[in-house]
């Protein structure tokens, strides 16, 4: 598998870096393809399929990203921005998928294979923050929790030094210890297999 990897700048300048809140919600992109500023890459083999699409259900419409595309891990990076800690939020939606039904958010990522991720699954029913190493997944916190498909849901983290904590529609869920990435990384989204996903309203909190 070949891994593209990132060169993090801060593209928009100081006053980006500080700003309390930027939200992508993909409006202004050109559909059928993935937004501009990103990287649509992959952990894995397969192939994953990142687009920004037209969708009257989206939270703010009328575009979202979507991926549609079947890969072990598909991953989307905002490569012109890189956190340490920061807060994420994205409204998601898992339209559909028959091995897996699953949407996360990405920080701290060095590149397409090594990287923090947290995600949630209608398909299992449950919430898990991972760290990949070397393209290697490990687990380090979740818990169960129903997760409908083929509606829009929630999913927030905060990321403090060592800390993280996941919220799941409003909810706080958990919180997890790890220490394997301290330094600034790309933020982003994540799938898994062939789930079927619809993003929207990202937000990005930095601390």
């Amino acid at each position: 598998m070949k891994s593209t990897r990132l060169i993090i700048a801060l593209c928009f300048g100081v006053s980006f870096a500080h700003a309390a809140e930027t939200s992508f919600n993909f409006d202004a992109a050109k559909p059928g393809s993935p937004p501009a500023g990103w990287l649509a890459t992959q952990t894995g083999d397969g192939s994953a399929k990142w687009t920004v699409e037209r969708e009257s259900t989206a939270p703010s419409a009328p575009q979202v990203l979507k991926q549609s595309g079947n890969a072990d891990f598909p991953v989307c990076l905002a490569t012109n921005v890189s956190f340490a800690d920061v807060t994420l939020e994205v409204k998601f939606n898992p339209v559909k998928g028959q091995d897996d039904q699953a949407a996360g958010l990405v920080w701290r990522a060095k590149d397409a294979l090594n990287y923090y991720d947290v995600r949630a699954n209608a398909l299992e029913g449950n919430v898990r923050i991972y760290k990949f190493v070397d393209g290697k997944r490990t687990q380090f916190g979740g818990v169960k929790r129903e997760v409908a498909v083929n509606r829009w849901h929630t999913l927030k983290l905060e990321a403090a030094g060592t800390t993280f904590k996941v919220w799941l529609n409003g909810e706080e869920l958990f919180a997890a210890e790890d220490k394997t990435f301290t330094e600034r990384g790309a933020v982003g989204l994540w799938t898994k297999a062939d789930s079927e996903t619809l993003f929207d309203d990202f937000k990005v909190l930095s601390r």
